[in-house]
Parts: C-alpha cells; sequence; structure tokens
C-alpha cells in the first residue's frame, strides 16, 4: 500500500474536499494561521449551495451514484464517480468515524500546530466498479457542528492517523481498504461532519453527520 506522508499544512483555504485522485509524490507543505478570508469564503460557498438546485451526476459503473447535497450519517456509504487520466469507475466512500486526537500528536508540527486540535476521519473505501483504480487516494474536509469549515486545513500524518492510498490490487469489485485523514480544529472546537465537494459536487457537496 501506498503512504502518502508529509508535514502539516494548515491553511485558512475554504475549498479542499474529499479529492480522488492519483498519487505517488510525497506530501510538502507549510503552516499558515487561519484568517478571517475563511469566514468570507465559506459565506461565500454556503450560498452558492443554497441557490444550487442538486442533481444526480451521469451513472457510472457500479450503479447509482450518490446525488450532490445528500447528507448521510457517519457510518453510511457514499456512491462517488472516479475519472482521472486512466483512472475511472466508481468509489464506495464510508466516513467511518470522527475522533479527536490528542495535542500531543501535532507537537512535532510546532509552534503553529500549537493552538490546534487534530481530529481523526476515519474512512473505508470500496471498488464497486470492478475498474483498475490502483493507487488512487481518498481525502475529507473536516466541517465544525454548524456544517461550515473550522478554520484551519490539516494535511500530513501522525503515529495515529496515517493516510494511505489504494493499493495495486485495488482493481476488483469489492476489493476495499482503510485510510485515515488527518483534520482539525482550533482548540475548543470540534471536527463533527465532514463533505466532499470535487468534481460535479463542487456546488453542492455530499455530507456526513455526525
Amino acid at each position: 500500500m501506498t503512504h502518502a506522508r508529509g508535514p502539516l499544512f494548515i491553511a485558512a483555504v475554504a475549498t479542499a474536499g474529499l479529492l480522488l485522485s492519483a498519487c505517488g509524490s510525497e506530501t510538502t507543505g507549510t503552516a499558515t494561521p487561519a484568517t478571517s478570508d475563511t469566514t468570507t469564503a465559506e459565506t461565500t460557498s454556503s450560498s452558492a449551495k443554497a441557490s444550487t438546485t442538486a442533481s444526480a451526476p451521469p451513472v457510472a459503473a457500479g450503479g447509482n451514484v450518490t446525488a450532490p447535497g445528500t447528507k448521510l450519517k457517519v457510518g453510511a456509504q457514499a456512491v462517488i464517480p472516479y475519472t482521472l487520466s486512466d483512472k475511472s469507475g466508481t468509489m464506495g466512500v464510508t466516513l467511518v468515524a470522527i475522533e479527536q486526537g490528542a495535542k500531543e500528536d501535532l507537537v512535532k508540527f510546532g509552534d503553529k500546530a500549537k493552538n490546534i486540535t487534530p481530529f481523526y476521519l476515519r474512512v473505508k473505501v470500496e471498488n464497486l466498479s470492478g475498474t483498475d483504480l490502483s493507487f488512487t487516494s481518498v481525502s475529507l474536509r473536516g466541517l465544525g457542528a454548524d456544517g461550515k469549515g473550522t478554520g484551519v486545513i490539516i494535511s500530513g500524518d501522525t503515529a495515529n492517523c496515517d493516510s494511505s492510498s489504494a493499493p495495486k490490487t485495488f482493481t476488483t469489485s469489492g476489493a476495499s481498504y482503510e485510510t485515515c485523514v488527518l483534520s482539525g480544529a482550533p482548540d475548543g472546537l470540534k471536527v463533527a461532519a465532514a463533505e466532499y465537494n470535487r468534481s460535479e459536487y463542487g456546488k453542492s457537496p455530499i455530507v456526513w453527520e455526525s
């Protein structure tokens, strides 16, 4: 199984979501404190979602896909189409759990993480289409209890949250693997939900709620 490791990345960007992509290079990044720009971006994003009528994307191999704007409970599976370069098919993505980590897990990332509490998004990914989806990867965007971004985006790994890509055997229907997506919130807040807002879901994400 390929592991995409890298340093902590903290930013005020509010546009990262569940990312299905081919991987193979190491993650790099720097730490930047959140700013008020996040609130503006989230307000704009929320307005766009409210004015968009959800419509189902084209059906991909593996069955009907989950419609944009769908809200699921943690533990439920979303069926998501995937196309990138020579990879195409359908994945079942399940947010299995949201776990609060220990602040000590971020010590190695320095002072810019000292006011951040880590949260671990435990994810199960299943190949539904039986096509070659090896070495693809999945990432989620953590949301607060209010359904908005927490103001920070973290990427990387900790000892208790190892981000893994699909193994080379992820080529048959029913094949699955588990991964962890590192998320975070300012101290005193929580990651209570997560969303997928890529591709046709950009204006109307799939959201998993606790």
